[in-house]
């Protein structure tokens, strides 16, 4: 049977969110594990490095090189998992477990078998403590970077739905049928009972016990998990051949999104951190902030924050945090919290050889034209690029916001995140398109 492709729109950047999406490669659904048991939590665990390496790759200009290491804060990633962080011991143990954790990847679809057999959960891992909070670095076998960048097709898994769900089985369960969440068929592939206890079970070897007895101690209460927790309904469905159980299948129908109990803990997108972390603000008072206005409103007016910290226009900010919080209060834009006067830009490099525009486009929005920009420079040979990165990293020294966060960042070739892609957007298209670039009424090229 063949399945659609599951290419749902991201969410718009500021907007209100439902949850913290993870596009899974449809290749990485299934895990094996084949040399030790690995628990509910660093499966969820796991799940989240991978998102968060998602995410960042998604606004990088070229596949990051093998030795390129993820980071973000420990507590942010349990966080994400649902987490209230007093797993961090457990968590470091799980961590470096993991570099020599082997698992294999299988496909769910008829047929295609292993995809990748003996790979190791993570190539590199390290821990470290940054001004008092632990920090994680990672870094994923090559295959595994390739899958997450540009998934041809995918599941979408739903971070917040993963932290709700109380056992290994059911997390497992829940990924496999949410691949087939839009499959105008409405069921699972039909597989034989040692692929199920391979896929549902965490141990190596999977669980050889009769089919009867693991049916009623894992697949029953997941089933009633999942359909309780999460917005599918699944259905166990048996084949047999004369009275004897042979394979497996679920129906898997979507349903309205269950309303999370009120006292569930809500996990928050380790990404929000991480950002806050460029920018100079430390998790806690970050964590402070979406505690007292809701991540989606600080998400929004940290786009705000980091495009001002971007306009070489402006007075630089002294205190990003106290910034950052006087938007939240006042829940307004940069100029009316600050009525700051503009100042004299300073001398731009000259501007390189840049690709014909395809086309030109008027928009409303701030946000499609700054995404215009970023794709222009994308287009731009490496060399010409880093004039802009050069001048972006002066800017922020200059006014001493150049963190080690930010300079890691640009040796390792992420320009184009966070603040320090805010200030290269900005010097790169002031300089191009003059001091109207981001006016909605004048019009912006698109490579």
């Amino acid at each position: 049977m063949t399945l659609p492709e599951s290419t749902p729109p991201a969410p718009a950047r500021g907007g209100a969110v439902d949850s913290v999406e993870f596009r899974k490669p449809h290749e990485m659904i299934v895990m094996v594990p084949r040399s030790a048991r690995v628990t509910l939590t660093a499966r969820r665990i796991y799940t989240v490095l991978l998102q968060v390496a998602q995410t960042r790759m998604a606004s990088m200009t070229a596949m990051p090189l093998a030795d390129f290491l993820f980071e973000a804060p420990l507590i942010a990633i349990l966080r994400t998992t649902g987490s209230d962080g007093t797993d961090r011991t457990a968590a470091k143990r799980y961590l470096s477990e993991m570099r020599s954790l082997e698992v294999d990847w299988e496909s769910t679809a008829p047929g295609d078998g292993v995809k990748w057999r003996g790979f190791s959960m993570l190539s590199e891992v390290a821990l470290e403590v940054r001004r008092g909070e632990t920090w994680v670095s990672w870094s994923f076998p090559p295959s595994i970077m390739s899958a997450l960048r540009d998934p041809a097709r995918w599941a979408r898994i739903d971070l917040d739905t993963l932290a709700k769900l109380s056992t290994y089985a059911s997390v497992a369960l829940y990924e496999i049928c949410a691949r087939y969440r839009d499959n105008p068929g409405g069921v699972t592939s039909r597989k034989p009972l040692g692929w199920w206890t391979d896929a549902l079970s965490n141990m190596p070897g999977g669980d050889r016990r009769e089919w009867r007895k693991f049916k009623s101690e894992r697949i029953k209460d997941a089933v009633e998990e999942i359909n309780r927790e999460t917005d599918l309904e699944i259905e166990l469905i048996e084949h047999r051949q004369a009275r004897v159980v042979t394979e497996v299948q679920f129906a898997v129908r979507k349903r309205s999104k269950v309303v999370s109990r009120m006292d569930a803990k809500q996990p928050v997108d380790a990404n929000l951190v991480l950002r806050g972390e460029t920018l100079g603000i430390r998790e806690i008072k970050l964590d402070a902030l979406v505690k007292e206005f809701g991540e989606a409103m600080v998400r929004d007016k940290l786009d705000a924050l980091e495009r001002r910290a971007g306009n070489n226009t402006l007075r630089s900010i002294d205190n990003a945090y106290s910034y950052l919080r006087s938007l939240l209060r006042h829940d307004g834009s940069p100029t009316a919290v600050e009525g700051t006067a503009a100042i004299a830009p300073t001398k731009e490099p000259d501007r390189p050889t840049v690709p014909e525009p395809l086309a030109l486009v008027k928009d409303d929005g701030a946000g499609d034209r700054i995404r215009a920009v970023k794709r222009e420079l994308e287009m731009l040979l490496p060399t010409q690029r880093q004039v802009w990165v050069d001048r972006a990293l002066q800017e922020l020294a200059a006014k001493g916001m150049l963190t080690a966060v930010v300079s890691r960042r640009a040796s390792q070739g992420d320009v184009l995140h966070g603040m320090l892609g805010s200030v290269v957007v900005q010097a790169y298209a002031l300089a191009t398109y003059g001091p109207g670039w981001n006016t909605p009424d004048e019009p912006v090229a698109i490579i």
